[in-house]
């Protein structure tokens, strides 16, 4: 099954660089939601994915006698779960407002910054 998820986190991997290489910001946001998702299941895959035991300890048991799942990649997940997503709605909201301020979602129309028909700054000294 990690064969499968890794080919699957490559893939996720891949598409989200190639949507933050886009000039739209609509897909730019994709490829950072994308990002999170891969990096989630990248996690996931991480912390080997069988089906075992939940890692409770009876109360006349010190210890664990078989063997059980590891909870430390599931609370890593969730924790970045959460964090992706707020993350994903921050930059929604801000290319929203970007779009709302400059009337485009290209990349390359957004330069406010730089000077039109100015000569560009030096590049050395």
């Amino acid at each position: 099954m990690e064969p499968i998820f890794a080919i699957l986190v490559g893939a996720l991997f891949t598409v989200a660089i190639y949507l933050f290489l886009s000039k739209h910001i609509i897909r730019i946001l994709m490829g950072a939601a994308i990002l999170g998702n891969a990096v989630n299941l990248l996690i996931f895959t991480a912390g080997r994915v069988t089906r075992e035991v939940p890692p409770i300890i009876s109360g006349d048991a010190s210890a664990l006698t078989e063997a059980a799942a590891n909870p430390l990649p599931q609370a890593l997940i969730l924790t970045a779960i959460v964090i992706s997503f707020s993350f994903f709605a921050f930059l929604l909201v801000l290319g929203y407002r970007a779009f709302q301020e400059l009337g485009t979602d290209n990349s390359d129309e957004m330069r406010l910054a730089e000077p039109v028909g100015e000569p560009a700054p030096p590049t050395g000294y």
